[in-house]
């Protein structure tokens, strides 16, 4: 716990630079009008990204996660075990974004609202709320012949707060409660908390480096899952941005990789994925 409040401590400062640094770093010759572009996917890689999506513009998004790279050449290195997430994203208003989303572990829900936008000159922050219901598939009454339907039940709330640093550099923060109505272990409290961190950095015209890490906060002491960190690209092509990306989780959606990632990347536990995002 104490580790993980000092990475807390320590990536703060972020949001406490000045005004007038800000001024120096972004590519606007206008006042006060707001910074676009901090993150150009709408997941950092697993992490929401303060992104929304324009009004009336609809996203159809393919995410993938392959098996562990661990699985070596008889699994061809995870690529016999795929994970997929067919999911729609629609723009209901400038400041508004719901989706649904299917993968074989769960459905999902979500909606994504600005609350503060950042500004060259005045609020030095994005902020923007994120709230999901997920269904979980792999609690099925053959393994858990006392359960109930709502016991699949899973809710996500979400506070993204980001910066836009540079024209190059973003950076974000994302503190997180979730609820899970069902937990496989009996010592772990049903609503738990993280911290999300992360951050895009422009590397090329159409390149870009992403980075997130997520800290489970309450996490029981006798759990076998692991905190996800995730380390990808992403590649701007017209109206796609393919994301390709390492990550300990193979769970897509939140409720996947909040509270149930397995990998460990010391021990090889790494699994490959991509988004392929296409805008209407």
């Amino acid at each position: 716990m104490k580790k993980k409040l000092a990475i807390l401590v320590a990536l703060v400062p972020f949001i406490s630079f000045s005004q007038d640094d800000l001024l120096k770093e972004i590519d606007s010759v206008s006042t006060n009008e707001k910074v676009e572009s901090a993150f150009k996917g709408l997941k950092i890689v697993n992490l929401e990204s303060t992104k929304l999506a324009a009004k009336g513009d609809l996203y159809f998004i393919v995410a993938h996660r392959f098996g562990s790279i661990k699985d070596g050449i008889e699994g061809f290195f995870g690529l016999d075990n795929a994970v997929t997430q067919l999911k729609f994203v629609y723009g209901a208003t400038d400041w508004l974004t719901v989706s649904a989303a299917r993968s074989e572990p769960a459905y999902d829900f979500s909606v994504k609202y600005s609350l503060v936008p950042q500004r060259t000159e005045g609020f030095p922050l994005s902020i923007v709320g994120f709230n999901s219901i997920a269904f979980n598939n792999t609690l099925r009454p053959s393994l858990y012949p006392n359960m109930s339907s709502s016991d699949r039940m899973i809710f996500v709330n979400q506070i993204l707060v980001s910066r836009k640093v540079s024209s190059n550099l973003s950076l974000e923060l994302a503190p997180t409660h979730f609820h899970e109505n069902f937990v496989i272990d009996d010592n772990q409290d049903n609503s738990q908390f993280a911290i999300g961190m992360g951050g895009r950095y422009k590397f090329a015209k159409r390149w870009s480096l992403n980075v997130d890490y997520i800290a489970h906060l309450n996490r029981s002491d006798s759990s076998s899952f692991r905190d996800p960190l995730s380390i990808g690209v992403d590649l701007e092509t017209g109206g796609h941005v393919f994301q390709m990306h390492f990550s300990n989780s193979q769970g897509i959606h939140e409720a996947g990789f909040l509270g149930n990632t397995t990998g460990m990347w010391e021990r090889q536990e790494i699994y490959f994925g991509f988004n392929l995002l296409r805008v209407f």
